[in-house]
This record gives C-alpha cells, sequence and structure tokens, in this order.
C-alpha cells in the first residue's frame, strides 16, 4: 500500500516535467540526458536509514522512463527509432529490476 502511494505521488510529481515531451518528439540529446540523469539516480549509494527516500526517487525515475519511452514509441518519424526504444526499453528494465531488489517487500 505504502509502495503504491509513493509511486503515484511520485508520478503526479513528474508528470509536470514531462508535458513538453508530449508534444514533440524528444531529441537524441533529451534522451541521452535523461538517461545520464536516470544513470546518476541509480548508482547513488543506497542508506538504509533513507530507503523511503531512495524507492521514491527510483520510482520517479521509472515512471519517467515509461513515460519518455512511450513518446519515443509515438513519433516514428526519428531515424534512430528502434536504437532509442531499446536503449529505453533498457532504462525501464533497470530500474524495474532496481525497484524489485532494493525497494520489493
Amino acid at each position: 500500500m505504502t509502495r503504491s502511494a509513493v509511486f503515484l505521488a511520485s508520478a503526479v510529481i513528474n508528470i509536470s516535467t514531462l508535458p513538453t515531451l508530449a508534444s514533440e518528439c524528444p531529441s537524441p540529446g533529451d534522451i541521452a540526458a535523461s538517461r545520464t540523469r536516470w544513470a546518476t539516480v541509480r548508482s547513488q549509494p543506497v542508506r538504509a536509514l533513507d530507503n523511503e527516500t531512495n524507492c521514491r526517487a527510483y520510482a520517479a525515475s521509472f515512471y519517467e522512463s515509461v513515460t519518455l519511452r512511450q513518446v519515443v514509441a509515438k513519433c516514428a518519424r526519428d531515424a534512430d527509432h528502434d536504437r532509442n526504444l531499446a536503449a529505453l526499453d533498457s532504462e525501464v528494465d533497470s530500474f524495474n529490476t532496481v525497484l524489485a531488489t532494493k525497494c520489493g517487500t
């Protein structure tokens, strides 16, 4: 229950950062910047006392990666469409694994 509430709250907070992506195709630079930011989030040292905060950050980044993947999937005019989708699928899988191993109950 708590994990669902945290995920929902993180999603609501992060949804405000994504309207610009929904209106147009993201540039390769936008995708690369997002992937770099997500790698930073995943590589942060985990403190046992801060586990809930870490899990919120993972959940927010997971939601952002899934949302960006959906936007890229709808943008077929991109020359690197398949490569971008594969990279974003990898990010989604990475966050899914992190959430399961570090935040699972």
